[in-house]
């Protein structure tokens, strides 16, 4: 039941693939003074429905420290509630795909400048730093998943680096949908309204269709969610 958050720089700035296939480029982006190079495993890159899975971290690591809870960069998750709380099925299919979104999150290699916690760290790493799922023998469904994240991610958390997250947000099907929400919500705060240019958004969003396709795209998401 925790709320769901993400961690402000990664809505900020395009860390996660849009790609429903396996992308394998390897990505650099540069705004002002942040630079970030993402160079996938040969699983592909992790993608923004990966993100899933570190928005559930975020969002149990959140609770506990508003709780006064112990914390650590490693969880012990039920895999079930984690499909739940993402709108995820908890077919087959949905734990299979659980483990693929934990495969390309640990294979992806990121290089930041980017600073977490007020800390600015050029280095490089995985969004997750190892993960283990156990499973009923013979073939069981997978039971209990256990995550440790990254330092800049876990940086995040303990320095409330994080925003909330509307509960539709699993709702939403299409990455680009899922990134231009993060975008507007990174920026907009409380504000009833914030502007941004078209070139930026395309950049923002890390979106690699050509600026008249990517018009095309804004203008049925406008349309769709009026």
């Amino acid at each position: 039941d925790a709320v769901p958050k993400a961690d402000m720089a990664s809505m900020e700035h395009p860390i996660f693939s849009l790609a429903t296939r396996p992308d394998r480029r390897i990505l650099r982006y540069e705004h002002g003074e942040a630079m970030i190079e993402i160079t996938p495993s040969v699983k592909g890159l992790a993608t923004i429905h990966d993100k899933d899975v570190l928005i559930f971290c975020i969002s149990q690591l959140m609770a506990a420290v508003n709780a006064g809870r112990p914390t650590s960069p490693t969880l012990h998750l039920k895999a079930h509630d984690l499909l739940v709380a993402t709108n995820r099925g908890t077919s087959g299919d949905g734990y299979r795909r659980l483990r693929e979104a934990f495969e390309r999150l640990s294979g992806t290699r990121i290089v930041t400048n980017i600073e977490t916690g007020g800390i600015e760290s050029t280095r490089g790493f995985g969004l997750i730093d190892s993960w283990e799922i156990l499973r009923k023998a013979r073939g069981g469904r997978m039971i209990l998943v256990t995550v440790t994240l990254s330092d800049w991610i876990y940086r995040s958390v303990l320095s409330k680096s994080v925003l909330t997250l509307h509960r539709d947000y699993f709702r939403l099907r299409k990455p680009l949908e899922r990134r231009v929400y993060e975008i507007a919500r990174k920026h907009c705060g409380r504000q009833a309204e914030w502007r941004i240019g078209l070139e930026l958004l395309l950049k923002k969003s890390g979106s690699t269709s050509p600026r008249r396709v990517f018009r095309k795209m804004i203008r049925e998401i406008g349309r769709a969610h009026v």
